[in-house]
């Protein structure tokens, strides 16, 4: 039988975590009978879309994002669009994607997923140009994004501290949200458009989003008074947010939002800048990616 070529693209800096020994680790799990294996540092932003590209081109059949899901945009994108395989070893703050794919954040466990290599076929999605593969939005979470990008407290403590610093001055915003052709106007703390149920840290915005069903889940989180925070961090934790009245939630295909000026997105947790109007779209099954052998 032949062996597949596999190629392990790792962040050395997502999670904050230390991945100077994965090469090592994965070498002592990874089955040889079935692999080639490469390995590959990332470097700069931008660099891991860079060796992915390079990688489809040389023919590796399957190319690993090793960090968080910032890391699985950049790869995913690249496997996507040259018809390969992902795979992922979760190494992120967050590893929204990972954690609804139900992938082990133990990592030797995770490469036993590769091993197995079961491949399925998943939705993705696009904000305006940039896809995305798990969550993308605006509002405090976005603006939240971008400041966390510059500070060094990675992890879910250094997130929720910065978040409560930040929003006891974010005012929030009057958004014009078209799905399906239907205007809905709502005054927002959140629009989040979801692919999969969560944004990472098993905290689900849209608990019953699917990542096969050709939809996205629009994910309203209202203006709220802020002593509710641990009324909808439960609900959230709980995987109960569309119980909440401090959410609403759409589903839909094709989904336009107009906002009151240019300001900052997020496409899988990283933070970008967009204009007033954001065009969403849904690709169904678009991206083979390696998971566990169950359904979502």
């Amino acid at each position: 039988m032949s062996k597949s070529n596999i190629l392990f693209i790792i962040n050395p800096i997502s999670g904050g975590k230390d991945k100077l020994k994965i090469p090592a680790l994965i070498d002592a799990n990874l089955d040889r009978s079935k692999f080639n294996a490469n390995y590959s540092f990332t470097e700069y932003i931008g660099h891991a879309s860079e060796i992915a590209e390079e990688a489809a081109n040389k023919n590796f059949d399957i190319i690993v994002a090793v960090g968080g899901d910032g890391t699985i945009n950049e790869i995913g994108t690249k496997v996507m669009q040259q018809n390969k395989i992902l795979g992922i070893l979760p190494f992120g703050s967050g590893n929204g994607l990972s954690r609804f794919l139900k992938i082990p954040m133990n990592t030797a466990k995770a490469i036993k997923v590769i091993n197995d290599c079961n491949v399925r076929v998943i939705d993705t999605a696009r904000f305006n140009d940039k896809c995305f593969f798990n969550m993308a939005g605006m509002g405090f979470d976005a603006h939240i994004s971008s400041v966390f990008a510059g500070n060094k407290s990675r992890g879910l403590s250094g997130y929720l501290k910065l978040g409560f610093q930040e929003m006891l001055n974010y005012k929030p915003q009057v958004y014009h949200i078209y799905i399906d052709g239907k205007e809905y106007i709502r005054k927002a703390f959140v629009v989040s458009v979801a692919n999969s149920s969560q944004y990472g840290n098993n905290a689900h915005i849209a608990p019953n989003a699917s990542i096969t069903d050709g939809l996205l889940d629009v994910c309203i989180i209202k203006e709220f008074p802020i002593y509710k925070i641990p009324v909808l961090a439960y609900h959230m934790l709980n995987a109960s947010a569309d119980q909440s009245d401090m959410v609403e939630i759409i589903q839909g295909k094709e989904i336009r939002i107009n906002r009151m000026s240019n300001d900052a997105i997020h496409i899988d947790g990283e933070p970008f800048f967009m204009g007033k109007e954001i065009e969403v779209s849904i690709a169904p099954l678009s991206l083979n990616i390696i998971t566990p052998d169950y359904e979502s």
